[in-house]
């Protein structure tokens, strides 16, 4: 653990889980890495493999509401925001999903809001799910793939995302599709209260209700550079 995250996010893993258990969940501490990711052009998985894993676009909540494990509430106002769901499916068994966003995102598991840029050609994703029998299959590829189908048919070239440096699982599936470090935030929330600290604007942030958050504009103009060098080794290889 300590050669994965490192004395610091250790010391806050540490920190956040002796705070949950004195505070019974009342308080809460977790950093948040802030990355953007290419979009990809070639499959990201050989011909006629996955074939057996369904991925379709779901336009309600009901579809995928008793199948999922997030709270109705939550997928209804992800929707709400305009987000798209990508679910995954063997043999009519829900077995993941992935949603997608042109614009910007109101977090739900803190108050901040993350505004990719440039509009347009810049998605946010969030919240890749992959039931724990099929975490060792190729359902997260086949979900990457069919997104990086629909973001390419709309012109998106990169997607930004946040993953809790306590996910060493979800840092390493995204590091291998080429994820390009932006920043990081810790949140600490205590009740009703809210600090949060970044190393990219608007650095700090002090919230005592819901109606207050931090603005992150997380802006890939400048990665086009790595997105040339990215797709080059794609073609190579």
């Amino acid at each position: 653990m300590l050669e994965q995250w490192g004395w610091f996010n250790l010391s806050l893993y540490l920190l956040n889980r002796f705070l949950v258990m004195m505070s019974k969940g009342d308080l809460k501490l977790d950093r948040y890495y802030l990355v953007a990711q290419p979009v990809a052009e070639a499959s990201l998985l050989p011909p006629g493999r996955g074939k057996k894993i369904e991925v379709r676009l779901i336009h309600e909540e009901g579809e995928i509401a008793e199948q999922s494990p997030r709270p109705a509430a939550v997928i209804q106002a992800r929707f709400e925001q305009g987000a798209k769901c990508l679910a995954a499916f063997k043999e009519e068994r829900f077995i993941g999903f992935l949603w997608l966003l042109i614009g910007g995102y109101q977090e739900d598991e803190v108050r901040a809001r993350y505004i990719p840029l440039p509009a347009g050609r810049t998605a946010w994703d969030f919240d890749v799910y992959v039931a724990p029998d099929f975490r060792l299959g190729l359902t997260f590829p086949r979900l990457w793939d069919e997104a990086n189908r629909m973001l390419n048919k709309k012109g998106v070239r990169w997607t930004c995302s946040r993953i809790s440096a306590f996910n060493a699982g979800s840092l390493e599936s995204h590091a291998r599709l080429g994820t390009v470090s932006l920043g990081s935030a810790i949140f600490f929330c205590a009740g009703r209260l809210q600090i949060t600290v970044a190393s990219i604007a608007p650095f700090f942030h002090l919230s005592t209700h819901s109606g207050s958050f931090p603005e992150f504009r997380l802006d890939t103009q400048g990665l086009g550079g790595v997105l040339s060098a990215s797709q080059d080794k794609s073609t190579m290889e």
